[in-house]
């Protein structure tokens, strides 16, 4: 029989059965489809969380939220957002060497454009409290950059140029400043002061000088496997970067160990410390630190104390 006519005679016997077949095989295929269109967004999100122009408020130097709360000039409402009262925000911007110098003699880095030429502040989309203001927002909180698009009406490409500028001159800026330098006391007699801090509350902790503990914070899963496996932690089972800082009574940061991978023990992110505290610290001087804290080796016994762990043995001696 021809093979045509044979086909034909087929479809007539067992047409419904080759339809429904065939239906299965298109849906199975646009099922495929649709899943890995799915995977391709998910993908690709994180890249697109952001707004346009034209879903922006016009100009970023009128009426935005952040010129709302700027002229509040509100405590309450600086603190509350970026971390710092009105008098210690202008003690950043304004003086020698201070952010708003700073912003307004440096150009900012662009590859189309000469790192040389004079800053044309008149373009710029904000002025030195603006950039100030949009640093401290995104280091004083975890809001994505949509956020700060909609408080100073910026696009995505300004925002993170803008942010790279700021970060690094507000770092020049803090570092050319007496009060933000991070040391252990000066002398012995600065130890002793804190101390004395200490004892007004705690009468038994005769000799410490401030407290230590870790600091764990979630972090973005990297691209790189070898930065993916460093930041894996597992007894949280996420992602993490490990710090380690030390306090003084007074409230300052007088040690500090940043950015570490998540997977490091803080015993060994807290090598630098300890090196500190066995070459500076007098004897008889100590940091407090909770039960989980590890006290460091050998070398700096004493230097680091901390209460015992619940349901621990008494030492034999007094």
């Amino acid at each position: 029989m021809d093979p045509a006519l044979q086909a034909l005679f087929l479809w007539d016997d067992d047409g419904e059965e080759l339809l429904q077949a065939q239906a299965l095989c298109a849906l199975t295929l646009l099922v495929g489809v649709l899943e890995a269109h799915e995977q391709s967004v998910r993908r690709r999100n994180p890249s697109r969380l952001y707004l346009c122009r034209p879903q922006l408020l016009p100009n970023p130097r009128i009426g935005t939220p952040w010129q709302q709360l700027h002229a509040s000039q509100s405590d309450r409402a600086f603190i509350t957002t970026m971390g710092f009262d009105i008098e210690t925000f202008n003690y950043l911007l304004y003086g020698p060497n201070r952010f708003a110098e700073r912003w307004n003699t440096t150009p900012i880095p662009r590859v189309d454009t000469s790192s040389a030429g004079n800053p044309r502040l008149g373009r710029r989309s904000l002025d030195a409290a603006g950039g100030l203001g949009l640093v401290l927002h995104y280091l004083g909180s975890a809001m994505l950059e949509i956020s700060l698009q909609q408080i100073f009406a910026l696009v995505p490409s300004t925002v993170s140029r803008y942010l790279d500028f700021a970060k690094a001159i507000l770092l020049k800026t803090v570092r050319s400043m007496d009060e933000g330098r991070i040391g252990l006391p000066k002398d012995e007699e600065e130890y002793e002061e804190n101390s004395q801090l200490i004892t007004v509350r705690h009468p038994l902790l005769e000799g410490a000088f401030g407290g230590i503990d870790g600091l764990s914070l979630l972090t973005q899963i990297s691209e790189d496997p070898e930065i993916e496996n460093a930041t894996y932690n597992g007894w949280k089972s996420d992602h993490r970067t490990n710090n380690v800082l030390a306090f003084s009574p007074k409230g300052t940061i007088i040690a500090a160990v940043l950015n570490a991978p998540g997977s490091w023990h803080d015993s060994h992110v807290a090598q630098p410390i300890y090196n500190k505290l066995r070459t500076n610290v007098p004897d008889g001087y100590f940091l407090m630190a909770d039960s989980a804290f590890p006290r460091g080796p050998k070398s700096i016994k004493g230097k680091i104390r901390a209460p015992l762990k619940d349901g621990a043995l008494l030492p034999g001696n007094q």
